[in-house]
């Protein structure tokens, strides 16, 4: 049990055990904490005419007792809400031990450039490298600007000191929202003009009307356009976070939706007697566990573009979203910029892949040229070798033809000796002058077998090389023909 509590659900438990004193906790977060001690069954909640109340169990009364928590007698009906005096915190330190190998990992860090792996060693001789990654981030010791990282690979323990972005260290300004609406947005004037546009309860769509004005007004000042969404009223309970966007800001070509919601507050369900009836007659009936009911409390969910901050902001205990509005306005310039940096590496991209692709061609076309070149020259020596064998027989057949008498087969063998003469000298002529033949221009499935990955048709198009593609065969270019062309 002692490692299901966390270091808050232990101090409320003792808060508890107390009495519930006033001037403990600054606000009632609390009661987040005492609903699971209530789930654990150390606490009974009770909450009548408004008031807040909690009380051990038998078995949070031995939980503390068996760690020496000294119990006092505790108050029925406690304040709702406690004053705002905080409960004093105790200071944080770093064991010595721990503080001198935290030093020395900074200075190793200093010493390679900020980046280190090291080993992971099983056994009693481990090093706890996240224990002194954390002891290092306590020490104080690094600088505002950068930031510690540690988590384990499969290389080791990866440690690295990074420096913070620049939009993290930036002071915001913070924004203004009106106390009313006097000259609304056009955007804020459409969504005045739907019966509840965001399907939010009457006392908070006017101040959810008024953030969106400061929001536009502040976006637009920094030349981002604002455009009405397509959502109309509150999406069903089952797709509220599916939802489209009640209104769009446009950054740098980047569109960015948001999505307005009306958080719920949940309380346990106290079943009827109807529904516990018909629990007991119908095995398929479940009662619900929860009770869920709108709350004063705004949260803006954002879609489009790369995020940086967060996706989404909302209202908190001692944060409401008009102290966040500056954050939501750097978010969607930071996206804009983002996606224009994309747009840039990806033009940058294309242009070099169209370079690479051409490269590719031109060495394709020498290919081509060379591997036709080495055909016409094979196609020569052959034609050479068929008329040296030609004409030796021609030889032997004239011999042949002198040894006869005139008469009609010496006659029939001058004739074939005139044409085989004939076609001796075309041979002749042929294998005698070498010419380099000019190639002709080479078609797409001409130059297929030359490309290897890269199709014929345009640096988008991919073309895997198999061997179908080269009949088998890997063509290697000549350099040297390569530059000739």
């Amino acid at each position: 049990m002692h490692q299901a509590l966390n270091e808050r659900q232990r101090a409320v438990l003792e808060w508890v055990g107390q009495g519930c004193p006033d001037g403990v906790w600054p606000d009632s977060t609390y009661k987040t904490s005492g609903q699971a001690l209530q789930n654990r069954g150390l606490i009974k909640i009770t909450k009548r005419h408004g008031h807040w109340n909690a009380q051990l169990t038998d078995k949070g009364r031995r939980y503390l007792t068996e760690r020496g928590i000294h119990l006092v007698e505790q108050n029925t009906e406690p304040p709702e809400r406690p004053s705002r005096k905080p409960a004093p915190s105790r200071p944080r330190t770093v064991p010595k031990a721990l503080a001198n190998y935290a030093a020395k990992l900074l200075e190793e860090l200093a010493a390679n450039d900020g980046y280190l792996i090291k080993p992971i060693k099983p056994g009693p001789d481990a090093v706890n490298w996240a224990s002194r990654v954390n002891a290092a981030r306590k020490s104080g010791k690094i600088p505002r600007t950068q930031e510690l990282h540690g988590y384990p690979t499969h290389s080791g323990y990866e440690i690295k000191l990074v420096n913070i972005p620049a939009w993290r260290l930036a002071e915001l300004t913070p924004l203004h929202v009106p106390a009313r609406l006097t000259k609304s947005h056009a955007v804020v004037a459409a969504l005045q003009k739907q019966p509840q546009p965001m399907g939010l309860t009457t006392p908070l769509q006017g101040r959810a009307l008024r953030i969106i004005q400061a929001l536009i007004t502040a976006t637009e000042a920094q030349g981002h356009k604002a455009a009405l969404g397509t959502t109309q009223g509150a999406p069903p309970p089952h797709r509220r976070r599916k939802a489209p966007p009640h209104f769009t800001i446009t950054a740098q070509g980047e569109s960015v939706g948001f999505l307005v919601l009306q958080e719920q507050d949940r309380s346990e369900h106290v079943p009827t007697d109807k529904e516990l009836a018909d629990a007991k007659r119908y095995s398929w009936m479940r009662i619900a566990r929860f009770d869920y009911t709108p709350s004063n409390r705004l949260r803006f969910i954002l879609r489009g573009g790369s995020p940086h901050r967060a996706s989404e902001w909302a209202d908190l205990p001692n944060r409401p979203l008009e102290d966040q509005l500056a954050e939501i306005t750097q978010e969607v310039g930071l996206r804009g910029e983002a996606a224009d940096r994309k747009r840039l590496a990806d033009q940058q991209a294309r242009e070099a892949r169209q370079r690479r692709w051409e490269a590719a061609m031109q060495e394709a076309r020498a290919a081509y040229a060379h591997a036709y070149r080495v055909k016409h020259l094979e196609e020569q020596a052959n034609a050479w070798h068929q008329a040296s064998r030609l004409t030796e027989y021609v030889t032997a057949v004239r011999d042949h033809a002198t040894s006869l008498p005139p008469g009609q087969e010496r006659t029939d063998i001058e004739a074939w000796l005139a044409f085989a003469d004939a076609h001796l000298q075309h041979l002749t002529e042929s294998a005698s002058t070498p010419r380099l033949p000019t190639p002709p221009k080479p078609s797409g499935d001409d130059l297929k077998p030359f490309l290897g990955d890269w199709s014929p048709y345009g640096p988008r198009s991919y073309w895997p090389l198999t061997p179908s593609a080269t009949h088998g065969l890997v063509v290697r270019q000549d350099p040297d023909l390569a530059a000739a062309t």
